[in-house]
C-alpha cells in the first residue's frame, strides 16, 4: 500500500506543466536519436549533461528517462524499414521485421513494436514501481563491506557483459578507475594524479567523459569509416494498423517479452541485447508456422521489442536503490544524478521521495506519450534518415563542445575533452567497449572509500569481506562473473576442434 501512496504522490508531481513538457521533450528527443542509425540515448544524454546542469534535476531527469524509453523504441523504425539498427538491442527486431517490410507489411510491424512497447514497458514500470522499495529495504541493512562487493559485481559483470571480449571490458574499466583516483583523497586531503594541474584537484568530470568518449569518439570513428549517402528505408505501404490475426499472434509474445526484458534488466549484468535474443529464440520455438520465421513473422518483432522496452525499466530498478548503472545509457544517467549533487540508493528514496516518485511516475507518462506519438509521425521520423551523416555528426561535435565549455569553462577542460575524444575513437577502432570506462569513473571512489571504511572498522583486516555472508556471497558471484567467460570460450573452442 505505500508504494501506491507514494506512485500516487509522484503523479502528483509529473503532471506539473513543466514537467509534462519535459516528458514531451525527451520522449521526441529519444525517438528521434533512436531512429538515426549510430545515435543512441547514451550520447544523447551525455550531450545534454553539460546543457542542463542548471535546470531543474527532477525535469532533467524525467527529460533524461523519456530520452532513454524514446530511444529503446525508436530504433526499431530504422531496423524494420532499412535493416539497420539504431540501438544495439533492435538488431533482432531487424531479422523478421526487416522481412515483413519487404512483403508489404512494414505498418503492422511498426504498430507491434509500438504497442508491445506500451504493453511491455508499462507492466515494467509497474514492477519497478512494486520492487523497488522491497530492495530498498534490503539494501538499508548494507554495511559498507556489503557496498563494496556489491560495486566488484557490478565493475565485474559490466566489464564481461560489454563488448567481445572480458579482457577488454577490464582494460577500459581500469582506465575509468584510474581517472577515478585523480583529485584530491576525501579522506587524507592529498593530491593524487593530479601531475601538477591546479584544474585535476577537483577530479575528471564525467561529463567531459562521458562526452569526449561517446559524442566526440563516434564523430571520429565515422568520419574514418568514410560512410556517404545512407540506404534508402523502405517506403510503409498500405494500413499502419494490424489484424486480428495479427494482435492474436503478438499477444502473447508481448507478455513473454516482458517476462524476459525486466528480469534480466534489472540484473547487475543486465542489458537489453540479452533478453531480446531469448525472446526472439522462444518464439520460433513455439510458433505453429515456424516456416515462416526468416520471412517475415510478426512474433519475431512483437517478442523482441517487448522484451527490449521492459528491459530498460529493468535497468532503472539496480540505478535508483542501488545506484547501480547495467548499461551505457544508465551510467550516463548516474551522472546526470552526480550533477545535481544525488546519490541514487537508499537514501534517495527517504531523501528525495518527490524527485524518485515523480521520475516513476512519469515513466508511465511518456510511455503513453510513446505510443500516442510514434505512430501518427512515422513520416516524419523516416524524413530524419535523409540528413546526411557529415552535417549530423559536424553538429554533434559543435554541441558537444560549446556544452562542456558552457558548464566549466576551463582550456584543460577542453583539452581533456579532445583527447578524451580521441581514446573513445580508438576504442571504438579496436572493439573495446565505452561503458566500463564511465563505470569506473564513477562507481571507482565510492568504492575506494566504502574499501577504506572497511578496512578501519576491522583495524586493516581484509578478512572482514569474507567474514560477512552478504559480502561474501557477493565476492563469489563477482568471482563467477569474471571466470564464466573464459571457460565459456575455452569450452567452445574445445568442441570446435573435437568438431
Amino acid at each position: 500500500m505505500e508504494s501506491i501512496f507514494a506512485l500516487a504522490q509522484g503523479f502528483l508531481v509529473a503532471f506539473e506543466p513543466m514537467n509534462l513538457v519535459f516528458a514531451a521533450i525527451g520522449v521526441v528527443l529519444g525517438t528521434a536519436v533512436g531512429v538515426l542509425p549510430g545515435i543512441g540515448p547514451a550520447l544523447t544524454v551525455a550531450l545534454l549533461l553539460p546543457v542542463t546542469f542548471r535546470l531543474d534535476p527532477g525535469g532533467s531527469l524525467i527529460m533524461f528517462a523519456g530520452i532513454y524509453y524514446g530511444g529503446m523504441y525508436g530504433g526499431s523504425t530504422t531496423a524494420i524499414l532499412l535493416n539497420t539498427p539504431g540501438e544495439s538491442a533492435s538488431v533482432v527486431t531487424a531479422l523478421e521485421g526487416n522481412r515483413m517490410a519487404r512483403a508489404g507489411r512494414g505498418g503492422p510491424a511498426l504498430a507491434t513494436a509500438a504497442i508491445g512497447s506500451f504493453v511491455a514497458g508499462t507492466l515494467a514500470t509497474i514492477g519497478l514501481a512494486f520492487l523497488a522499495p522491497i530492495l530498498v529495504q534490503l539494501a538499508v541493512n548494507f554495511g559498507p563491506w556489503d557496498y563494496f562487493s556489491l560495486m566488484v559485481v557490478a565493475f565485474v559483470t559490466v566489464s564481461a557483459t560489454f563488448g567481445s571480449s572480458p579482457l577488454r571490458g577490464l582494460t577500459s574499466l581500469a582506465f575509468g578507475l584510474v581517472l577515478g583516483l585523480m583529485g584530491i583523497d576525501q579522506l587524507t586531503g592529498q593530491a593524487r594524479l593530479t601531475f601538477g594541474v591546479p584544474e585535476l584537484l577537483d577530479g575528471v568530470e564525467v561529463t567531459t567523459l562521458a562526452v569526449g568518449l561517446f559524442a566526440i569518439g563516434e564523430a571520429l570513428y565515422v568520419a574514418s569509416r568514410h560512410i556517404h549517402a545512407p540506404e534508402k528505408p523502405i517506403p510503409v505501404k498500405g494500413s499502419l494498423w494490424m489484424t486480428r490475426e495479427d494482435w492474436k499472434r503478438s499477444w502473447k509474445p508481448w507478455l513473454r517479452g516482458f517476462c524476459f526484458g525486466f528480469p534480466i534488466g534489472a540484473l547487475p549484468a543486465g542489458g537489453a541485447e540479452i533478453p531480446t535474443f531469448l525472446s526472439y529464440t522462444t518464439e520460433r520455438r513455439l510458433a505453429k508456422n515456424q516456416d515462416e520465421f526468416g520471412h517475415g513473422a510478426i512474433e519475431g518483432v512483437a517478442g523482441p521489442e517487448a522484451a527490449n522496452n521492459a528491459s530498460a525499466a529493468g535497468t532503472l530498478v539496480p540505478l535508483l536503490t542501488l545506484g547501480l548503472p547495467t548499461s551505457a545509457t544508465a551510467a550516463i544517467m548516474l551522472a546526470g544524478f552526480q550533477q545535481y549533487g544525488l546519490h541514487p540508493g537508499p537514501l534517495l528514496f527517504t531523501e528525495q521521495p518527490d524527485l524518485v516518485w515523480g521520475l516513476i511516475a512519469s515513466l508511465f507518462i511518456a510511455n503513453t506519450m510513446l505510443i500516442v506519438l510514434n505512430l501518427p509521425l512515422i513520416g516524419i521520423w523516416v524524413r530524419l534518415l535523409a540528413i546526411p551523416l557529415p552535417w549530423l555528426y559536424a553538429g554533434i561535435l559543435v554541441f558537444a563542445a560549446m556544452g562542456t565549455i558552457a558548464a566549466n569553462p576551463s582550456i584543460v577542460e577542453l583539452a581533456m575533452l579532445i583527447g578524451f575524444g580521441f581514446i573513445g575513437f580508438l576504442m571504438r577502432r579496436y572493439d573495446y567497449p565505452i561503458a566500463p570506462a564511465v563505470v569506473g569513473l564513477i562507481l571507482g571512489p565510492m568504492a575506494d572509500n566504502q574499501l577504506r571504511r572497511s578496512l578501519q572498522m576491522s583495524l586493516g583486516d581484509p578478512m572482514i569481506l569474507l567474514e560477512n555472508p552478504g559480502s561474501a556471497t557477493l565476492l563469489a558471484i563477482a568471482a563467477i562473473a569474471l571466470v564464466a567467460p573464459f571457460i565459456l570460450k575455452g569450452l567452445g573452442r574445445f568442441q570446435a576442434q573435437e568438431d
